[in-house]
């Protein structure tokens, strides 16, 4: 049987890495909720020395009181063309290596010759992509899905939460249409979707203030 591992995907930032101790608390919070074992020695000095790489992305996983490091090319940072996934989001509020639904949807993505795959809950409601937090400009505010939808309290959600004092609010897919919608998370940072289901999706110019602003100044 294939243990089940946590993850933790960071993005190497001008030579640092910027949410590295929200990563790590997230991390920790997790292994007490699973009872799993933590590794022995510092995480963050495991994990440092690879910020010399430039530009990149880092993935932790902590599996059985072992933890590795890899480096990974950044993720294509384009806006996407995303369809809804058929298979239903399975709630994730861990980020644990047992990730078959997103496995899905990415899969039926790439059929359908599209870059990413939107989530919807059993009930209908809008959840969250593949590997990213999904928000919507609503009037003049940013929305958001719940986290008692089951989904993952990401990094770059809450970055988002902090800048924008976004709101969360359960919405069917059919509000999402002529909404104009971004994705966010702790790797591409603040991206906006470029269409939905086939449909454009209208810019914002609010979006592109919040992508400048989501990565913090070095300290």
């Amino acid at each position: 049987m294939e243990r089940v591992g946590l993850i933790e995907t960071m993005r190497v930032y001008e030579g640092r890495i910027p949410f590295l101790e929200r990563h790590l608390a997230r991390l920790a919070r997790s292994l007490e909720a699973l009872g799993m074992p933590r590794p022995p020695g510092d995480l963050a000095a495991l994990v440092t020395p690879f910020s010399g790489t430039g530009d990149a992305t880092l993935r932790l996983e902590v599996c059985d009181g072992r933890a590795a490091v890899t480096v990974r090319e950044l993720p294509p940072l384009d806006p996407p063309a995303v369809i809804t996934a058929s298979e239903p989001h399975v709630p994730y509020p861990h980020k644990t290596t047992e990730r078959d639904c997103f496995v899905d949807a990415a899969r039926e993505a790439l059929i359908a010759e599209a870059d990413d795959a939107l989530l919807l809950t059993h009930e209908g409601w809008v959840a969250e992509g593949t590997v990213w937090s999904v928000c919507w400009w609503e009037g003049r505010g940013l929305r958001t899905a719940p986290i008692g939808l089951g989904i993952l309290p990401g990094i770059g959600r809450a970055r988002v939460l902090d800048l924008a004092r976004a709101e969360e609010e359960r919405c069917a897919r059919s509000g999402l249409e002529g909404k104009s919608l971004l994705l966010v998370n702790a790797v591409r940072g603040v991206v906006p979707i470029a269409s939905l289901d086939g449909a454009r999706v209208p810019e914002d110019a609010r979006t592109s203030q919040l992508a400048r602003a989501f990565w913090p100044a070095a300290g």
